[in-house]
């Protein structure tokens, strides 16, 4: 991966809705080149998707929650049948491996506490071989992931 390369992703990230002659602009190149390098990230799985960033207040989702979560056990098999079962849940918007005292930390959005509460019981408390459960609630966001600094 060169600096156009770079350039490009950076460029995408910012705004993936551009056209492929702004892109090329930006980048300077031709259509054609900036194309055939669009191609070739999206091929080695540098680009791996496009989409919308959208607003969570404005769909409702208000409060928004991180959950440590330890397990009763650190074996392969607990460990995949807890990551398998995250993998499956809709509601959980993320999932890390993490190092420290918890095993996991989830990332959840819900419309209000009541909501978060229907979350916790049905899909939380729900999650195999998990020993201990830490919820803190996001109070505001002071930065949002925006992407990868490439510069």
């Amino acid at each position: 991966m060169d600096r156009i390369d770079r350039k490009l992703l950076a460029a995408l990230q910012a705004d993936s809705q551009s056209s492929l002659a702004q892109l090329a602009d930006r980048v300077g190149l031709s259509s054609s080149a900036c194309h055939r390098r669009m191609r070739a990230l999206e091929e080695s799985g540098a680009i791996t998707g496009y989409g919308a960033r959208v607003d969570a207040g404005k769909i409702g989702l208000n409060l928004h929650a991180l959950i440590d979560i330890t397990l009763e056990s650190q074996s392969r098999e607990a460990m995949e049948r807890f990551e398998r079962a995250t993998l499956d849940s809709t509601e959980i918007l993320e999932c890390y491996l993490i190092s420290g005292v918890a095993d996991y930390r989830l990332r959840i959005a819900a419309h209000d506490m009541a909501d978060y509460d229907r979350l916790h019981r049905d899909c939380l408390a729900r999650l195999p071989g998990v020993s201990t459960m830490h919820t803190s609630f996001v109070i505001r966001p002071i930065k949002a992931w925006n992407g990868y600094a490439l510069g």
